[in-house]
């Protein structure tokens, strides 16, 4: 298959800092669509927290989860699920410590306690409405990403008591927890290996740490305005702000529109 794909993250590269999904946005990613280069999503979140986005931008390709659970034209792919049993251990020691956690399929996201300060701060910053509340959840339905919920300078206990992850810090309060070897670019290139597709046909637009590997990986990596000098730094190309029409200046500069 000679197909070009373009991914895109979505907090702060298909949404502004305000959450929001300017209408350059929009514009670029229908004309891509128009013109027969496939477009995805490739972010964090898990699918019931982007729903909204898929449908706002008619795409029905995505890796999520950081890589855990990827979907062709609507079709799974791949699901990488999170031991319940291990689960279990961080849920026990995390409630010791005045922590809690979420955990997420690929239909739903749960809470492990109601009404907590944690989830609400860091829930709140994305506009994301607090989460349904299944301390048990891992037992019966599939978790494919974990949520911790923890000051940031507490995290080090996690990564000594429980080593098999890898914890993606995305606010102060919350860090998204993965398989140790999990990332976006290796969701990808499951994605690419179902389909034939090869990543030197790919790009890829992102600005955070959780993009770097995937910028790194694909044929043209694209670094957001707004992201850190790390990501840059492994970018191919380096666009505007997402709030300034980044994903637009940046699909002109590649000249996929």
């Amino acid at each position: 298959m000679n197909e070009t794909i373009v991914f895109f993250d979505i907090d702060g590269t298909l949404l502004d800092e305000r959450n929001r999904l300017p209408q350059t946005t929009k514009q670029a990613i229908g004309l891509l669509q128009r013109s027969g280069i496939r477009t995805a999503i490739a972010t964090g979140r898990t699918p019931s927290q982007f729903e909204w986005i898929r449908e706002e931008l008619n795409i029905d390709t995505y890796v999520s989860a950081n890589g855990q659970y990827v979907v062709y034209e609507g079709r799974e792919i791949y699901a990488h699920r999170l031991p319940p049993d291990r689960l279990r251990d961080m849920c026990e020691f995390a409630e010791e410590r005045g922590h809690c956690l979420a955990f997420s399929s690929h239909a739903m996201l749960c809470a492990s306690h109601a009404a907590h300060p944690l989830i609400d701060a860091s829930f709140g910053a994305l506009s994301l409405e607090y989460p349904p509340v299944d301390p048990l959840f891992y037992t019966h339905s599939p978790v494919y990403q974990a949520y911790l919920f923890c000051p940031v300078e507490e995290e080090p206990l996690y990564t000594a008591r429980f080593p098999e992850y890898r914890y993606h810090r995305w606010h102060r309060l919350a860090a998204d927890v993965m398989p140790a070897g999990g990332s976006k670019a290796v969701g990808i290139q499951k994605l690419l290996e179902a389909v034939g597709a090869a990543p030197a046909q790919c790009y890829a637009f992102g600005d955070g740490l959780n993009d770097k590997e995937m910028l790194a990986w694909v044929g043209t990596g694209i670094a957001m305005g707004n992201a850190s000098d790390e990501v840059k730094a492994v970018a191919d190309r380096v666009t505007a702000n997402s709030s300034e029409d980044g994903i637009w200046h940046g699909l002109k500069q590649v000249g996929l529109i």
